[in-house]
């Protein structure tokens, strides 16, 4: 007798709740969230205008620049050329095209180089949503049979899930700024989320969904090496068990690991033999981010991960627990899989971050949603009501930070800001004003709605979510874009150094660097053409320190440079660059 024969589901829903929630409202959701933030700003340091600066040198270089990411002359040996391919391809077939419009050959690169993100994020909605129906509409996460009828189709229900896990993936805070940099991160959230399709896809079709398996895995690898991809292949090894209805198929993974392995040679062999020494770097990085556990890197992520798969990861927990005689069932052992894995991983990581918690969002929000029809109507209401007042206040909080960087007032708050946005000009973009003013409009009509429709649907509590999260986001990168702009780009600066290179770098002279990150070289290169040599002979010297260091005369070269040029971004407290003449021996 199947197990879910034996085991009353937890599930208790009416056909009422699951009534279809307009697909232009899913539509309109996940346009307005992918674009806003999107276009008219700079890359920002570091994996954001990395990622850039790679796509950049692929196209300027040629060569084995296309095979090994470098930053100009840097080898940036630590991701896969994924992100790269298919970057420069959208700066080469469409920058020309928005160079029409914005008469600047930078600014159309950079616009082109973004265009990448709607494959992503499509890739991930698609991805996450398809898999959730698969999984909603099999037998085992079926809600009770009603006495007199009343219960929703397999359809409805699963569709209903699909929805929800769909909303939840879009209301995750951690990954909202992620999924709009030109770095690896946004692409590898939507390989993890077609390897968790795939896996789903297997339990009815286990020859398409092997092959897109193997697509997704191998994609994985090349888009951030083992550290991206070890996570997902062990959580799909796994989700194989014995007592897993996916055991049988298990033949199929034949198929996946050999095309998986045959796509990452046809990379690795080439690269090997082009660049030995990026290949070396690579296996260098690869290997030496992994560690056993420490106390205090666990501590760290159990403090950042709560912040960061808000507001997912209480339903995530409550749907374990809830369906914890279902542990064994696909729509749960699949999710909780592609969830402890990277758990797992992360802990064994040098310094894990925010890279490395993407790959908690997905699984996250698909546990989430299979813990929805579980809730009582007193818990769901109560969700609801959380939603909106946490996500009225944030908004709130937006607008009135953003009034006393305009007039002063609250005195307090405004003095906080300023200390923050030194140098900054005011000025008001009235169409950015306007465009804020649709979007707090439509979250008060969303909360009227909720208030005075008294709607019986159960995704009503992951559009609210999902409706606050965009909303705040919106007047984030509308009213206070440029400000943003200001305190994060290196545009500014990268052009006064470009000046002061002129000014002092004569014919057959080099420029090294002393201290200089990777997110600034990579400014300098993409803001304007910057590349740094590594001959030790170079007497010229771009270092990058600290005011402290300076008043303490603890800066490199301090006794031995001649300083010919000074700069920094306005509001920053900690940074400084100095172009240095070194003494000849």
């Amino acid at each position: 007798m199947p197990f879910h024969d034996t085991v009353s589901t937890p599930a208790r829903l009416t056909a009422t709740a699951t009534v279809k929630l307009p697909r232009l409202a899913l539509l309109l959701v996940g346009l307005i969230y992918i674009l806003a933030g999107l276009f008219f700003r700079d890359p920002w340091k570091t994996d954001d205008v990395a990622g850039l600066a790679t796509m950049l040198t692929a196209l300027h270089e040629g060569g084995k620049a296309w095979l090994l990411p470098q930053i100009g002359s840097l080898a940036y040996a630590q991701d896969g050329p994924l992100i790269t391919w298919v970057g420069a391809f959208c700066i080469w077939a469409f920058a020309p095209v928005f160079e029409l419009f914005t008469h600047d050959s930078l600014d159309a690169a950079i616009i082109a180089s973004r265009l990448p993100n709607f494959l992503w994020f499509g890739l991930l909605t698609a991805s996450v949503w398809y898999g959730s129906y698969l999984l909603g509409r099999r037998p085992e996460p079926q809600p009770l049979a009603l006495p007199f009828g009343g219960e929703p189709t397999v359809r409805d229900y699963g569709r209903m899930i699909a929805d929800a896990a769909l909303l939840l993936i879009v209301a995750t805070v951690g990954i909202v700024w992620r999924m709009h940099e030109t770095s690896e991160v946004p692409a590898l959230i939507a390989f993890q989320a077609l390897a968790f399709y795939s896996v789903a896809r297997m339990l009815d079709h286990p020859a398409s969904g092997s092959i897109s398996l193997g697509l997704a895995l191998a994609a994985a690898f090349l888009t951030r090496g083992w550290i991206g991809a070890l996570p997902i292949m062990l959580g799909v090894l796994f989700v194989f068990t014995p007592r897993s209805v996916l055991w049988r198929e298990k033949k199929w993974l034949i198929v996946t690991v050999a095309l998986c392995t045959t796509l990452i040679l046809l990379w690795w062999i080439p690269a090997q033999r082009l660049g030995e020494y990026w290949t070396q770097q690579w296996v260098l990085w690869n290997t030496s981010s992994f560690t056993w556990p420490h106390l205090g890197e666990m501590l760290n992520v159990f403090r950042d991960l709560p912040w960061f798969l808000w507001p997912t990861w209480p339903l995530a927990l409550l749907s374990i627990w809830r369906w914890r005689d279902w542990l064994h069932a696909p729509h749960i052992l699949i999710p909780l899989m592609f969830t402890i894995w990277p758990l797992v991983v992360m802990l064994c990581l040098v310094d894990a971050f925010e890279p490395e918690y993407a790959l908690m969002a997905v699984p996250t929000a698909v546990l989430a949603a299979f813990s929805l029809p579980t809730l009582r109507r007193g818990v769901v209401n109560s969700l609801d009501w959380f939603a909106i007042m946490c996500f009225s206040l944030t908004s709130a909080t937006v607008w009135l930070g953003w009034i006393a960087l305009q007039t002063g007032w609250p005195e307090q708050i405004s003095k906080n800001i300023a200390l923050q946005t030194r140098g900054y000009v005011v000025f008001i973009s009235w169409p950015a004003v306007l465009i804020a003013l649709a979007g707090t409009l439509a979250w008060v009509a969303l909360v009227r709605w909720r208030l005075h429709a008294k709607p019986a649907e159960l995704w009503r509590g992951t559009v609210l979510s999902a409706g606050g999260l965009i909303v705040t986001w919106l007047l984030l990168v509308t009213l206070w874009m440029p400000a943003l702009d200001y305190v994060r780009s290196y545009r500014t600066v990268s052009a006064q150094l470009s000046q002061a290179l002129a000014d002092h770098v004569g014919p057959g002279e080099c420029v090294r660097t002393h201290g200089v990150g990777i997110g600034q070289r990579a400014s300098f290169l993409v803001f304007n053409g910057i590349n740094f040599s590594y001959d030790r002979d170079c007497n010229l010297v771009l270092q990058q320190t600290s005011p402290d260091k300076l008043r303490e005369g603890s800066a490199a070269y301090s006794d031995t440079g001649k300083v010919l040029w000074v700069g920094k971004r306005g509001p920053d407290r900690h940074e400084i660059f100095r172009l240095l003449r070194l003494r000849k021996p």
